[in-house]
């Protein structure tokens, strides 16, 4: 092993009771669900949605996102499966690896779409709130690749590559490029880019304001940015089309439609505020209802923190009441 270069792990499952297998590409993905739902209650939360909000969506979000991006892989990447010598019970192997982004956020989406129809949180709002938590969500799962030793790229000498074991180069890659000393480790490239999403993202809703799934929108243009670049120093087996991999047409797709979007559709940030009939209403962020609510809920903090002094204040009067009254008389 070559210490300027990334290793990888030495074995990607592990046995609990030598029984239960515990796969880091499972562990990745979960930890970055968990993530993402995090990230996206708190936002939700900040614009009135109620507590547990986020569950109620993740219900239908999740296997619907998985289903999505696995249909997503075997579309382009369907000789592994059901070409000649493929395995067609494989493609029910997810934790081999293989889930498709645009597939997971496009099938995702309409699950989130039939969970926002029975909630007051619009479809839109939604798509706002988890636009920087997607990003989050993907860079966390990109470490599955690694832990799977796939998705790398071209060979490379920088001190960022990452070595790969023989069995997974042999039959996967060229064999022109068998037997590199280290590969560039495009999961990484992307896990840091998404981050970087995450953090414009944030930043330029904190600005904005957006409204109507704008949020989104930038969230897909820069991922669609980077997974063109990305995509184009990977070596994996791919169905191709005027010289470019399906997957780079698709950032290209994305690119365009996120433009398109941005450029067409406008609004601002929406909040949700009590409707008068114990139910909630969106309304602009800076509309006078908003303001009124803000300050309700001010007013009931600060009451509420009032009411927590004065009963502190109440105890340890009677304590120290009680204490006096378990003192012997002074002689």
């Amino acid at each position: 092993m070559d210490l300027a270069y990334i290793p990888s792990p030495s074995q990607d499952t592990w046995y609990l009771f030598d029984l239960i297998p515990l796969r880091g590409y499972a562990f990745s993905i979960i930890a970055g669900i968990v993530v993402a739902c995090w990230i996206t209650e708190a936002r939700l939360r900040r614009r009135g949605a109620p507590a547990g909000t986020v569950i109620d969506l993740a219900v239908w979000a999740v296997p619907f996102g998985i289903l999505g991006g696995r249909i997503y892989h075997l579309i382009t990447s369907p000789e592994r499966y059901f070409g000649e010598g493929g395995e067609p019970i494989r493609a029910l192997y997810i934790w081999e690896g293989g889930l498709g982004i645009p597939g997971a956020v496009a099938l995702g989406g309409l699950g989130v779409w039939i969970a926002c129809r029975k909630s007051p949180v619009s479809f839109a709002m939604v798509a706002g709130a988890i636009a920087p938590a997607l990003p989050v969500a993907q860079a966390i799962g990109r470490l599955g690749n690694w832990f799977n030793q796939e998705l790398y790229g071209l060979p490379t000498n920088l001190p960022w590559g990452v070595e790969i074991d023989w069995a997974h180069q042999e039959g996967i890659i060229p064999p022109e490029y068998y037997g590199a000393a280290a590969y560039h480790p495009t999961f990484l490239y992307e896990m840091v880019w998404n981050l970087g999403i995450a953090l414009v993202v944030w930043q330029l809703d904190r600005y904005f304001r957006f409204g109507r799934g704008r949020a989104f929108a930038v969230y897909v243009l820069l991922y669609g940015v980077g997974r063109f670049w990305i995509e184009g120093l990977r070596i994996d087996p791919a169905n191709a089309f005027m010289g470019f991999r399906v997957n780079e047409w698709m950032a290209l797709a994305m690119v365009v439609a996120a433009v398109i979007y941005l450029l067409r559709v406008s609004g601002s940030q929406e909040v949700l505020v009590p409707d008068g009939d114990g139910g909630l209403r969106q309304v602009a962020w800076d509309s006078d209802a908003a303001q009124r609510a803000e300050e309700l809920e001010d007013d009931d903090t600060d009451e509420k923190s009032e009411a927590t002094e004065s009963t502190a204040e109440d105890s340890k009067a009677s304590g120290a009441a009680a204490d006096r009254d378990g003192e012997p008389d002074a002689k």
